[in-house]
Parts: C-alpha cells; sequence; structure tokens
C-alpha cells in the first residue's frame, strides 16, 4: 500500500488544542480589514492581541475585535510594550479579564513578554522568570518569550512555563532563525523523556522560507506578526506562511538525507560501460 502522507497533528498546550501551528499577531496592518483577510488567509487558529499597546480603535472609531471573530479565533492576550515583571501581570490580568467578558476560550492564558529596553527588545531574563512565577501563581496558562539561550529556556520550564518561545532573532528585524544550533539544544533540553515540551518560535521571521527552517528543526510552532503585515502584499504572504508552517512540519518528521561532502548519483553507476 502506498505511504500516507501524515498532516499536521494538533499542538496541545496544557487544556488548549491548537489545530494550526501557525499563531499570527494583529499589529502593524495598515487597516483591520487587511488585517481581516490576511489572518484569514493565514490558516491560523490563535491570534495574538497586545493589550497594553494594541490599537483598539482605529481613526473611525472601529474595535479592532470586531474584526476578529471569537468562534473562529482563540485569542492569545501577550504582554508586549511591558518592561517590568510588575508591568506584565498587571496587564495579563486585563487581558485575561477582557477574554471572560467576551466569552472567549483564551481566557486564562497569555504570552508573556518582559522586554530588557527599548533599543534591542530584548527579552528580560529576571523579570520574565518574576513575572512567570506570579502568573503561574493565579492559575494562568504562560506561553514565555525568550532569548534563544538554552540556560534560561531551561530555568522558565522548571519555573512552570507551559510553553517557551525563544526568539528566531530581534522583534520586526526580518532576519529569520539566526541560530539554528540553540534552537535545536533547546528542543533537545526540554523533552520530558519521549514527551515533547512545546517550543513555539517567536520573533524576527521575514519571509516563508524561516518558518519552514523553524519547524524542520523540530519547533512546535511559529508565532509572527511583522512577516506578514509588513509585506508589501500581506494575503499573499499569509498564504506563503500557511504552506510553509505545514512544509516544515512534514519535512521535519520525514527524516532528511543525511549530508555529505561529495555528491552521490541518484542513478546506481554499476553496470555503465567504462565505470568499475
Amino acid at each position: 500500500m502506498p505511504e500516507t502522507v501524515k498532516t499536521m497533528e494538533p499542538l496541545r498546550i496544557a487544556d488548549f488544542e491548537i489545530a494550526s501551528r501557525l499563531f499570527v499577531g494583529t499589529g502593524k496592518y495598515a487597516t483591520y480589514e487587511l488585517m481581516r483577510d490576511a489572518l484569514a488567509e493565514s490558516g491560523c487558529d490563535v491570534v495574538t492581541v497586545a493589550v497594553r499597546r494594541e490599537r483598539m480603535v482605529d481613526a473611525d472609531g472601529r474595535n479592532i475585535l470586531d474584526f476578529l471573530d471569537p468562534d473562529k479565533y482563540t485569542l492569545l492576550p501577550n504582554t508586549a510594550g511591558c518592561f517590568t515583571a510588575e508591568e506584565a501581570v498587571r496587564t495579563a490580568r486585563l487581558g485575561r479579564e477582557l477574554l471572560e467578558g467576551l466569552g472567549n476560550s483564551g481566557a486564562g492564558w497569555v504570552k508573556l513578554e518582559v522586554l530588557g529596553d527599548k533599543t534591542t527588545l530584548l527579552p528580560d531574563p529576571i523579570g520574565s522568570l518574576e513575572a512567570l512565577k506570579v502568573l503561574k501563581s493565579e492559575g494562568f496558562t504562560v506561553l514565555c518569550y525568550t532569548s534563544d539561550d538554552p540556560i534560561i529556556a531551561m530555568r522558565l520550564k522548571d519555573a512552570g512555563a507551559d510553553s517557551v518561545m525563544p526568539a528566531g532573532a530581534p522583534i520586526g528585524s526580518g532576519q529569520g532563525i539566526l541560530n539554528p544550533c540553540n534552537i535545536r539544544i533547546i528542543l533537545e533540553q526540554l523533552k520530558d523523556g519521549d514527551e515533547r515540551f512545546p517550543v513555539i518560535v517567536d520573533a524576527g521571521v521575514g519571509t516563508a522560507s524561516d518558518v519552514t527552517i523553524a519547524m524542520e528543526l523540530g519547533a512546535d510552532g511559529v508565532l509572527l506578526n511583522t512577516g506578514i503585515a509588513g509585506a508589501e502584499r500581506p494575503v499573499q504572504m499569509a498564504a506563503a506562511m500557511r504552506h510553509a508552517i505545514e512544509a516544515g512540519y512534514l519535512a521535519g518528521r520525514s527524516g532528511r538525507i543525511p549530508r555529505k561532502l561529495y555528491a552521490t548519483a541518484s542513478s546506481p553507476l554499476e553496470g555503465v560501460i567504462g565505470i568499475k
């Protein structure tokens, strides 16, 4: 019988089960209509909303939540723009209250970001750990943004993070996966025996090939925003990202051929005249 081509298995993070492994943000779009169309084309199930700095109402007085179908998307509030643990915890609480009021299934989880400074937007590992411990004590499911440092990734997991989200590159830089070796180490070290611990590459993705590389490394998902919203044709790029996440998932689990220094013929050379 022919081999059956598998599609992506659902991703489980604590009590959340997610069909698409592509997480997409809502910032930087020229219009809400463009955001709505790009999200639809991406095939994502989870949409992140920056509670603290998101433009919730546009110049015409329209609310962003009117363009996010609560029956289609699970909203993931994030603490983007927070530079202290206290700010992040307060913002996470606001996000939970907002989604509880909407009746959205995303109430109770948060993408935690505590940034170190406004120039680099690199994560603050100490602040992240402090905020994580408080949020876990309050019953949150926490997806924790971090650098690609394997040690801090392990510390966050040990402190109770439900998912660790190492950056591929600085936020919004579009540089792709700068340090694949560290991502691979994080994936290896955060395993629970045969059980996968959810590792989602977050930030720095510029195009579809970056998404595919992250998934081929073994990442459980990719979160991006600027890579779609900042493209010349966001809806078309969203489609590319949708295909890339599935291609990378399948390729990463298919067992690629080993890299070799010299050529190996696709067809056997034995029996070819003049070749022994």
